[in-house]
């Protein structure tokens, strides 16, 4: 009986030990993101953006609006220098900030979004690598409540919409390019993985061979277009 007790004993223990281990190492995980460059941070203090509710309000009176998931551990403000400019051609957006910066905690935020905001009548959704997966994904169950998809260095999951902007760099070396064989792909000589938005290098990136500026400006002049204005 003695020997059952101490072996249950130690089992506890090292159960213990193991869960305060795992943790631990998830707590670091969550915890070791990009953060967002001082020069967007700047961008939000423009008195047209609106942060509430975990997501910050690009504000105009059009009736269309873009909803933008952050890639997977990058901080939501480093989008803000991509996303202003598309403001400022008359296009609503709200980017979305991530529970733990991973947008699998909660793809389905578009849907609070859409219901809060009833005035505005066209819809699309986007999102960078993981947050461009997990657009893809609220695209699926809500087709019905969108005009369109726009991915940046991410590739669809479904056929839900027929109206789909896919933007990537060529040397990008975090997304698989194979997921995007068969897709229209708006290539952008030069650039990579990172250079979406304002975080500074990504471990396993290409290097850029253009300016991140310039590959910003070509995103946002083909998101502009592809929404119509």
């Amino acid at each position: 009986m003695w020997i059952f007790l101490l072996a249950r004993k130690y089992a506890l223990r090292i159960v213990i030990i193991f869960s305060l281990l795992i943790g631990i190492a998830s707590f670091a995980y969550l915890n070791d993101f990009s953060k967002a460059d001082p020069e967007a941070l700047a961008v939000l203090n423009d008195e047209m953006v609106v942060y509430e509710d975990k997501v910050y309000d690009f504000w105009t009176s059009a009736d269309t609006a873009l909803i933008f998931y952050p890639g997977g551990k990058v901080e939501a403000e480093a989008y803000a220098l991509l996303l202003k400019d598309i403001q400022d051609a008359g296009i609503r957006v709200f980017l979305v900030e991530m529970p733990f910066n991973l947008a699998v905690f909660d793809a389905n935020a578009a849907e609070k979004i859409i219901a809060n905001n009833p005035n505005i009548e066209h819809w699309y959704i986007g999102g960078h690598s993981l947050g461009g997966a997990m657009a893809s994904q609220f695209a699926e169950k809500n087709a019905d409540k969108l005009d369109g998809l726009i991915l940046l260095a991410a590739y669809p999951l479904n056929d839900a919409l027929d109206k789909v902007l896919i933007i990537a760099g060529s040397q990008d070396l975090v997304l698989d390019q194979t997921k995007i064989e068969g897709f229209e792909v708006n290539w952008i000589e030069g650039g990579n993985h990172a250079n979406f938005a304002h975080y500074g290098m990504q471990k396993g990136d290409g290097k850029a061979l253009i300016d991140k500026d310039e590959q910003i400006k070509m995103t946002q002049m083909w998101i502009i277009e592809f929404m119509n204005f």
